[in-house]
């Protein structure tokens, strides 16, 4: 198995490996379906079993391995079906916090989008694609919280947080030039204090995320 592999010193061992198999799953070193041994990785790298299997856990929590009793771990595959469920759900759930979201969110909040967006961007041109990731998160995350309703933000995260994968793919694949525009539409209508619209163009970014992964990413994966 070739597998970049490198220790950051500001990591841990299970963060630098999570990274490391992360990579090489996004960028195709490692297939969907593919075996990865436990043991044999640990071998590898001349380093306990213990973070590589934490590494696993993790990257099974985020829908990138699925753990096998046993067996070791697989590459998880992408399907159609679990793209569109996914993106079908957080379009919904997504869209009703943003209308719970319009009344309360203040006008720092709505600057710090402002920024975030336009961070994104520059980022986005760098193709610092993992910086993009993070700053779409907490553009979402500050009006999910916003949203008042702590069960729906938990809910959503839960939900985001298993199919990190897709999203990531869509950064990385540099997909994210549609998504920074719809951003900038949502932002108008909080500052407008449209819930209607709000909630529309937050379930329309969501949309737009499966459309693209569907007509142009999983293609190329195949």
């Amino acid at each position: 198995m070739q597998m970049p592999f490198k220790l950051n010193k500001n990591q841990t061992l299970r963060e630098s490996i999570a990274d490391s198999l992360r990579d090489s799953i996004i960028q195709g070193a490692l297939k969907p379906g593919i075996k990865i041994s436990e043991p044999a990785l640990a071998l590898k790298f001349g380093i306990s079993r213990t973070p590589v299997r934490e590494a696993f856990r993790q990257l099974d929590s985020e829908g990138f391995l699925h753990i096998l009793p046993r067996r070791g771990a697989r590459v998880a595959p992408i399907s159609e079906k679990d793209v569109r469920e996914f993106y079908d759900v957080k379009a919904v759930l997504e869209g009703h916090a943003a209308k719970l979201a319009v009344e309360r969110l203040s006008d720092k909040e709505l600057e710090k989008m402002e920024s975030l967006n336009n961070q994104m961007e520059k980022s986005n041109q760098t193709k610092d694609y993992k910086k993009v990731f993070q700053l779409h998160n907490e553009f979402h995350e500050v009006f999910l919280r916003a949203s008042g309703n702590e069960q729906l933000h938990h809910l959503i995260r839960s939900l985001v947080s298993k199919f990190q994968r897709f999203r990531i793919l869509l950064t990385i694949a540099g997909k994210i030039e549609g998504s920074l525009a719809q951003h900038r539409e949502i932002i108008r209508a909080f500052r407008s204090k449209n819930g209607d619209d709000a909630s529309r163009l937050v379930s329309d970014n969501a949309i737009f995320g499966k459309e693209v992964i569907i007509s142009e990413i999983l293609g190329e994966m195949q």
